[in-house]
């Protein structure tokens, strides 16, 4: 008789590639999909072992105290707020995530995102789209980046990352983090309006979390001015969005370009009305190479959990 598999509840959906693989290796039971999530772990669900997930999916307490047996959640993310890890911790679930394989592809966004706010790039192939062009003439001017500064909130792996990318395009880097980091050549602001005021792009590159929601509110919107843009590839959590969309309309603050928001997949329709907000739908790991990376990654730590072997990314 062949070994028993290990049981595994999905909570979220993944590339097709990823999901294969999964229920190659496990028994996989689908929480995303279920029509009846209450009944769901009454059935052959409540054995499993593991869980798989990413944002905005919450691993929450009620759902772990549902599988008694559980012993890993395994994240498709870099940021695991969207579980509780106290109550991981509690009950001595392991939490793994996939850092380092996303960075590069979240800074590349990050810095396609200022790239375009700041050039008017995705306004611009509307203007020439609807015909305007003939009619009325040239666009309104841009703003350049050279000369300019990046302040960059949250210094970590995608944080410096894009301040590589800032760099080769001639700006000034700021940052502001939980403390100053000694060897690093950037101005170090203490609180995130003092990095706005600073900035003529405030990027967000920090966890989410209730240590970090809201921490862009009217105030730091107000100090990063009317001339600045606001980018945020970190978590919706982190913005104030009545707080945005109030500096948006009173032309507080230039624009800004949003990968992630509070609601997700909801977003709010006064965002969408901007001339000078550009919208992603959470798509800032959104390649073929890198989506491929954090699956192998995710499914990698369950094979090591499940082998008895130290699993490679777990989360402190």
């Amino acid at each position: 008789m062949s070994e028993s598999r290990a049981e595994v509840v999905r909570v979220s959906a993944f590339p097709p590639f990823t999901t294969a693989k999964l229920e190659s290796l496990f028994t996989v039971h689908d929480y995303h999909s279920a029509a009846d999530k209450t009944a769901f772990f009454r059935g052959p669900a409540a054995a499993a072992r593991a869980v798989v997930a990413t944002a905005p999916d919450s691993v929450n307490s009620a759902l772990m105290h549902s599988l008694p047996g559980l012993e890993i959640v395994s994240c498709f993310a870099v940021g695991v707020d969207f579980v509780d890890l106290a109550t991981a911790r509690q009950r001595g679930v392991v939490v793994t995530n996939t850092p380092e394989v996303l960075t590069d592809c979240v800074a590349d966004l990050g810095m396609g995102l200022l790239l375009a706010i700041s050039r008017r790039i995705v306004e611009g192939d509307g203007y020439v789209r609807a015909g305007r062009w003939p009619r009325e003439g040239d666009i309104h001017l841009s703003s350049a980046l050279r000369g300019k500064t990046v302040g960059i909130v949250g210094f970590g792996r995608i944080g410096k990352q894009l301040a590589r990318r800032a760099e080769a395009f001639g700006m000034r880097i700021a940052y502001h983090g939980r403390s100053e980091q000694p060897d690093v050549d950037a101005t170090y602001c203490a609180s995130p309006a003092e990095l706005a005021a600073a900035a003529d792009y405030l990027v967000l590159c920090c966890p989410g979390g209730a240590e970090t929601r809201h921490m862009i509110d009217r105030s730091v919107l107000d100090a990063l001015g009317p001339r600045g843009f606001l980018v945020n590839v970190a978590r919706g959590s982190v913005v104030d969005t009545d707080s945005l969309i109030a500096a948006l309309a009173d032309s507080a603050i230039a624009g800004a370009a949003l990968d992630v928001f509070e609601d997700e997949p909801n977003v709010p329709a006064p965002l969408l009305g901007f001339d000078n907000v550009i919208v992603q739908p959470h798509h800032a790991s959104g390649t073929l190479e890198t989506r491929t990376a954090m699956g192998e990654l995710m499914i990698e730590n369950l094979v090591r959990h499940f082998a008895g072997e130290p699993v490679l990314t777990p989360v402190d």
